[in-house]
């Protein structure tokens, strides 16, 4: 069983910074994508950023520039470093690992991550 808990989120005015982590416990980590998604009330549930188990990252075009997805496999975590915050990033963000290990293609896709965190809001102020 796969627990992920993610941290960091908040209250913040536009073009201020936040850091997202998420900690990952239960299989073997590093043998994992790990992604972010994000949720807007009254929207389904979207992808933002990636990092395969290889280390490969790929972002979401609207926060590219703007956040930085990262790993520590010894210490089991995925941190979402946001900054130039936007109102339009406020939403639920969630962390997510990927279903199969060593997945040749690093996805985008929900359906293909599972074992999601609880959630952590995000809120920019204008």
């Amino acid at each position: 069983q796969v627990q992920l808990v993610e941290s960091g989120g908040g209250l913040v005015q536009a073009g201020d910074s936040l850091r997202l982590s998420c900690a990952a416990s239960g299989r073997s980590f590093s043998d994992y994508t790990m992604g972010w998604f994000r949720q807007a009330p009254g929207k389904e549930r979207d992808f933002v950023a990636a990092i395969k188990w290889s280390g490969s990252v790929v972002y979401v075009d609207s926060v590219k520039g703007r956040f930085t997805i990262a790993r520590d496999n010894a210490k089991t975590t995925v941190s979402l470093q946001m900054s130039s915050l936007k109102p339009e990033d406020t939403a639920v963000y969630y962390c997510a690992a990927d279903r199969i290990p060593w997945r040749p293609i690093l996805s985008t896709e929900l359906v293909d991550y599972t074992h999601w965190g609880q959630g952590t809001q995000v809120t920019v102020s204008s």
